[in-house]
């Protein structure tokens, strides 16, 4: 039984819960990383007096964490600003980072792994040496692996700071320039907005923030994430849809950008799984008020598993079938045939060696 689905879309069903099922509610929000979001969702639907106090505190213990890391987020914003102001690059704010700088609703509760940037593609090099001058070193030690990053990626290899343990991703565009999708940096870049109250540091505008969302999300083979990036949909589309206009201006970004798709698949599950509200002209423009053809009952077989917190009691007997097929479908998605096979033939006969990097500090992950 998804208890942590339920209890998303439907706060008011933790009142039936047995402890037991408060238990394993507790341990798929965790494998989920969602421990704060779902204590905030309870806490906003006026349910705090319906929580038993040891789920209680599992639950305050994630929320406490999202707001230790959110200001370790605000405090490297303000350093990865400084770093790169002398040398004029802009510092451009992804994904959760940018939901907690922005104060948008996707921040609540969110835990990270790292923070994501974005800089113009003929400004990475001088980006990597100005955040090397400031203590940060890339992660990837292996030669192959920084070839790989540098010549198909649409980022360069994580990088961590030698004192603060912080990973940090720096972005030339939103998807590697070998995937079939070809969305222009440049458009995002330049639709970028400054946030109040923190001079020098922008994110990208709502709708793109959004894209970015998408495209992540349905691009990627590991699933250990899915359900809270969709949940991060979920608040962003909430949050855009107070403007009922928004939402045609999001569909033509959309097109615009080439993330239709993305897009499309993102105003499905968010909608099925997590009651989204969607338009109905939206709904049908996008084509999901129609079943979809074979292709898309097979994308709908992998997500409506994949999408799940990823813990044994939300399993069936095709879990381990859909999660090994999603990670062929996100790297087919992401290189042509050949790269594909010559990539995979030197993974498989050429492991990877391990990080000589000490491991980070999960209380510091940002």
């Amino acid at each position: 039984m998804n208890f942590l689905l339920a209890a998303l879309r439907d706060p008011t069903s933790i009142r039936r819960l047995s402890p037991a099922e408060w238990d394993l509610l507790v341990r798929q929000a965790r494998h989920a990383n969602l421990l704060g979001r779902l204590y905030e969702r309870l806490l906003a639907a006026g349910l705090e007096a319906d929580i038993p106090q040891r789920p209680r505190n599992h639950l305050q213990s994630g929320a406490i964490m999202a707001d230790q890391q959110q200001y370790s987020i605000r405090r490297e914003a303000r350093l990865l600003r400084d770093a790169l102001a002398p040398y004029e690059i802009p510092l451009i704010l992804l994904k959760g980072a940018a939901y907690v700088a922005a104060g948008l609703p996707a921040a609540q509760g969110r835990l990270f792994a790292d923070i994501d940037i974005l800089v113009p593609h003929e400004r990475l090099g001088a980006a990597e040496s100005a955040l090397m001058l400031t203590g940060w070193q890339s992660s990837v030690t292996d030669d192959y692996d920084q070839r790989y990053y540098r010549r198909w990626m649409h980022e360069l290899p994580a990088m961590r700071h030698v004192f603060r343990g912080t990973t940090l991703d720096v972005h030339h565009t939103i998807l590697p320039p070998t995937a079939r999708l070809k969305p222009d940096a440049r458009l995002l870049i330049e639709a970028s907005v400054e946030i109040p109250g923190l001079p020098g540091v922008r994110t990208l505008a709502l709708e793109d923030l959004i894209l970015h969302s998408a495209s992540h999300l349905f691009h990627e083979g590991e699933p250990d994430n899915l359900l809270r990036d969709l949940t991060d949909l979920d608040l962003l589309l909430r949050h855009l849809g107070r403007d009922d206009s928004a939402w045609d201006a999001l569909v033509a970004r959309a097109e615009r950008l080439q993330l239709s798709g993305p897009l499309g698949l993102a105003l499905r599950y968010t909608e099925r799984l997590l009651d989204t509200p969607i338009p109905a002209r939206i709904r049908t423009h996008v084509g999901n008020d129609t079943k979809g053809g074979a292709g898309q009952r097979l994308v709908d077989f992998l997500y409506r598993r994949m999408l799940r917190p990823q813990h044994p009691s939300t399993a069936d007997r095709f879990t381990s079938v859909a999660r090994k097929a999603l990670y062929i479908r996100a790297h087919w998605l992401r290189m042509p045939p050949l790269l594909l096979a010559y990539h995979l033939a030197h993974k498989a006969f050429f492991p990877p060696k391990p990080e000589t990097l000490p491991p980070m500090d999960e209380k510091k992950a940002a």
